[in-house]
């Protein structure tokens, strides 16, 4: 035997030492975890969608997104980015536009939330959704839920007079112009490059030239 510092160091000690080590590799990771890994309890919440009241019993993590897609099977609502950064997640809640991946379903006690899917019907589309047909809006039609959701909620949000960063008079009524509906819209991604389209369907619609 031989004595290495403050330690002893054996051919019997070496082979010991071997022996835990494969014996605690051999356990399943899922064993050695188990006491860590606890499930958070589901949250219920209860919201309109669509004019339709809903209660779910979801993950408290649960996005908005995720709740109307997995829970609901409302699928019109795209997952883009997942960052809010391209909007195709946009929705309406009580009115105005929200990007729904970032957004918990929790939050949303008696809120009422509109999709694509509560906007029209195929016998029966809304304005927004036939201007943007009529404009050719649309190409690969994946961020098309969220333009249109966007649209409808940019013209409310002209109509009540909220200002925007191209607005030369902030006190001002704005105008549903090409300038001023490409900025409030900047937030909405369309990777085919329908803007100028998007901005004629929306004008159309606002009863404006763009």
């Amino acid at each position: 035997m031989e004595r290495c510092g403050e330690y002893d160091l054996s051919r019997r000690g070496v082979l010991a030492a071997s022996a835990a080590s494969a014996a605690i590799t051999a356990v399943p990771l899922p064993a050695l975890a188990a006491d860590q890994k606890r499930d958070p309890k589901a949250m219920p919440v209860s919201f309109e969608v669509n004019g339709n009241s809903v209660a779910l019993s979801v993950d408290p993590r649960t996005t908005l997104l995720d709740a109307l897609r997995e829970h609901l099977k409302l699928t019109g609502t795209k997952k883009g980015c997942d960052h809010g950064q391209c909007g195709a997640c946009t929705v309406l809640v009580n009115g105005a536009r929200i990007n729904s991946c970032l957004s918990l379903a929790v939050q949303h006690e008696g809120d009422k939330v509109t999709t694509i899917e509560g906007l029209g019907t195929p016998d029966q589309l809304h304005p927004m959704q036939a201007a943007f047909i009529k404009h050719d809006g649309y190409q690969c039609g994946y961020c098309t839920p969220g333009q249109i959701c966007s649209a409808i909620a940019v013209l409310a949000e002209i109509e009540a007079g909220i200002p925007s960063h191209v607005q030369a008079d902030i006190a001002s009524q704005p105008k549903p112009s090409n300038m001023e509906l490409r900025e409030r819209m900047s937030g909405n991604i369309c990777r085919c490059g329908a803007y100028s389209n998007i901005a004629e369907a929306m004008a159309e619609v606002a009863g404006a030239s763009a």
